[in-house]
């Protein structure tokens, strides 16, 4: 048996005719007898179908027949697989397969089936079933198109012939294994004679030499590209290639004119641009950078020029001031020239260009100038009223002969030490200078013109203050000399130095000596402007003076020389067996009396304690009883302490805890003395009281000077200074104010009395006796 399919092309297509495959099985007898086979199966070749069909009719693909099949009508045939049904269809009976949809290739090339031979009757497969492929074959119905279009490029200006701009590249969808659908050619349809472009590799290149971007910087191409090797029939596309060009060094810099002319005004600030001029390079970017130079026509360097980075621009600075009268005209010779050079186009000639640029200067009204516009001068600190200094001058450059009025800017000569005469120019002194106030003047002096004041032009003086020896030295510092009872013959005590405001040239020499011989210490010039104080004798004791003063003279050794007394205090102390100071200020004799002036301010500050603390008491009463008079809310508080920080009150603690100090019986006679020792021992007391942090605070009388009359209120401390004469008279404004401040007159009542005896105790407890 054999199994024979035929598939035709439809449309008038020849037909293709698949070759039948017979299979033989050969049992016993000789070659070339037929034996009829014991299994029948499938016998397959795949399918071809076109794409594309546009037919009124079903597209037949090709016959199944299965040997199995005797043409009685029991065998019936099926399709199963890739588009069975839905796109290819058999006929059960004959097993003709068509298509039913039209076909394409590029989106599906073949698709698998499976056919089926079963019996019509029982439904049962009668061969085993068997795969096939319809493929579908390709037809020219993709036109190349170009998937990276439009294209951009570059290229230099002045190119060779030849070189390559861009490449260009076209994809046919079509089977580039079946005849030549996807076989493409390019072609240029614009942009010749300027490029070309290679045929089969869609590279696009420069045709023409000499492609000038200064006169055309820009070219659009368009590229076709057609499959079937372009011939008749085939498909085509189209894409544009835009082609930059890019600029190179091919034009030199030109002046457009060869000669400027600009007007300068003589009064031009120094670096001020008097003139701009601009040459023309064709050319871009760097290509287009230029350099300005100055050839000749400015000798002395009056002009500079540079070129503005933003708009190559040559701009001419003013180096140093111009003067009408001094050259009225100058011709510059400039040159301009290309940073970078193309070596290739030097041959053209040279890339630079000359101009010739005219100024002319402006004359203006100037003012006086100066010379020389800063002066220095000296005047001795002891010349009188009056003294000339020294002298300036100024001119006037529009005139020379012109006048001019001279004078001292007064904000450089606050206290007019100085004055000038407005013709001639004369300094002298206005006042008596003092070097060592102020060694050094700083004027400035102004020039106008007589005849119009309107410009001004200054010149700085500075005038040195000399030195003479107007000024005695003396000590340098404050000397405090304290001195053991114990002290060897010659131990120096003390190194005196002094210091003189006056600056002698040659540095100070101060000489050091006693106005007369001292008992118990003497002075050693130590001849380096120092010199040291030293005991004399032995047996120095404090009994017998507590205190010595040695007057000691300083001279300076100037011309004339100047010397000034100056007194040292020596304190003898009271010191231990190894140096150790331990009484210097004060004797035993004077420790009662400060015990008597202690006991007595206890005793006030305790009235005074008793006093706050019923008065207190008194006041939370009286708001008590008189709360109903104000509508307002009061805080009361149980506090008996000061209301401010009370740091300088006093504490009777100290004088429980008293420093055991060794005391001698040595009293001095002088009534200075004993109040100063009375100053330390309260002050001594009163440092104890303040590191005592247990020490509750306390009100305490202060002695202030009479500052002025204070407020119509007066005060409402809790302490009042009822001394004054004041009594509870003065309060009685409080209760003309109505209820409110009723219960603040009553805390003010009835207290004269108390005050005035404890201001007469303390009077008389510190009566000198």
């Amino acid at each position: 048996c054999s199994l024979g399919l035929l598939a035709q092309r439809e449309s008038g297509c020849k037909a293709l005719s698949l070759n039948s495959v017979i299979l033989h099985h050969i049992s016993g007898g000789g070659a070339g007898v037929y034996q009829r086979r014991r299994r029948r199966s499938w016998v397959w070749n795949q399918f071809f179908v076109l794409e594309e069909y546009t037919g009124d009719e079903l597209l037949y693909i090709g016959k199944l027949h299965s040997d199995m099949d005797k043409g009685d009508g029991k065998v019936k045939y099926f399709l199963a697989g890739e588009g069975a049904m839905s796109i290819f269809t058999i006929n059960e009976e004959t097993g003709d397969i068509h298509a039913i949809k039209r076909l394409d290739r590029e989106q599906q090339a073949y698709y698998t089936l499976r056919a089926q031979a079963r019996d019509k009757i029982s439904n049962m497969l009668v061969e085993p079933e068997s795969q096939f492929i319809i493929k579908v074959q390709d037809i020219n119905d993709n036109a190349p198109v170009f998937l990276d279009g439009p294209y951009s490029a570059q290229v230099d200006e002045s190119s060779p012939v030849g070189t390559s701009v861009v490449t260009v590249v076209a994809t046919d969808a079509d089977d580039p294994t079946y005849g030549n659908s996807a076989r493409v050619v390019y072609s240029i349809l614009q942009g010749e004679p300027y490029f070309s472009v290679e045929p089969k590799t869609g590279v696009i290149l420069t045709a023409l030499p000499d492609l000038d971007r200064e006169a055309r910087d820009q070219y659009l191409l368009i590229i076709l590209a057609k499959d079937m090797i372009g011939q008749m029939g085939g498909l085509s596309g189209t894409t544009s290639v835009t082609v930059m060009l890019t600029d190179i060094n091919d034009n030199p810099p030109r002046f457009p004119l060869k000669i400027y002319q600009f007007t300068v005004p003589e009064s031009a600030l120094i670096l001020s641009v008097v003139a701009k001029i601009k040459a023309v390079d064709l050319d871009l970017g760097r290509n287009a950078e230029m350099d300005y130079k100055i050839l000749d026509g400015d000798e002395l360097g009056t002009f500079g020029i540079i070129t503005d980075p933003d708009t190559q621009e040559g701009l001419i600075i003013l180096h140093t001031p111009l003067d009408f009268e001094s050259r009225s005209s100058f011709s510059l010779h400039v040159e301009v020239s290309n940073r970078i050079v193309e070596p290739r186009f030097l041959l053209v000639g040279p890339f630079s260009d000359l101009t010739t640029v005219q100024l002319q200067v402006e004359d203006v009204d100037e003012s006086p100038v100066f010379t020389p516009s800063v002066s220095w001068m000296m005047v001795s600190e002891a010349a009188p009223v009056g003294t000339i200094v020294g002298s300036v001058s100024a001119s006037d450059p529009d005139d020379s002969n012109s006048p001019v009025r001279y004078a001292i800017d007064k904000r450089s000569d606050m206290e007019r030490h100085f004055s000038i005469d407005s013709s001639s120019g004369v300094i002298r002194t206005n006042k008596y200078l003092d070097r060592e106030s102020k060694a050094l003047h700083n004027i400035t002096i102004t020039a106008t013109e007589k005849q119009g004041q309107s410009l001004a032009g200054s010149a700085v003086v500075l005038i040195s203050v000399t030195d003479v020896n107007d000024n005695a030295p003396s000590f340098a510092r404050k000397y405090h000399i304290s001195v053991c009872e114990n002290a060897q013959p010659g131990q120096v005590v003390e190194t005196l130095s002094a210091v003189d405001p006056d600056e002698p040239e040659r540095g100070h020499r101060f000489l050091f000596s006693l106005t007369a011989t001292h008992h118990s210490f003497t002075l050693t010039d130590n001849h380096d402007n120092t010199a040291s104080v030293l005991t004399r004798q032995t047996g120095l004791l404090r009994r017998d003076q507590l205190m010595h003063f040695l007057p000691v003279v300083i001279s300076d050794g100037g011309q004339p020389s100047l010397s000034s007394t100056n007194t040292l205090t020596i304190t003898m102390c009271s010191c231990d067996l190894h140096g150790g100071q331990q009484l210097c200020h004060w004797g035993a004799p004077h420790f009662q009396s400060i015990l008597s002036a202690a006991t007595v301010m206890t005793c006030v500050l305790t009235l005074l304690g008793m006093d706050r603390r019923e008065d207190d008491k008194k006041q939370q009463t009286r708001i008590l009883d008189h709360e109903q008079d104000i509508q307002e809310n009061i805080v009361y508080y149980d506090d008996e302490g000061g209301g401010e920080e009370d740091t300088e009150a006093f504490d009777i603690t100290a004088l429980r805890h008293l420093n055991q100090t060794k005391l001698t019986s040595s009293l001095p006679n002088s009534g200075t003395e004993r109040h100063r020792m009375i100053q330390e021992f309260i002050r001594d007391r009163l440092q104890v009281a303040d590191q005592d942090l247990t020490a509750p605070p306390f009100d305490s009388l202060q002695t202030y000077n009479f500052e002025g009359v204070g407020s119509a209120a007066v005060s409402l401390s809790s302490l009042n200074s009822q001394d004054s004469g004041e009594s509870e008279e003065s309060y009685s404004f409080l209760k003309e104010w109505g209820p409110r401040f009723r219960k603040l007159a009553e805390l003010y009542r009835g207290r004269q009395e108390l005050f005035s005896s404890v201001s007469l105790i303390t009077k008389r407890s510190f009566i000198p006796q």
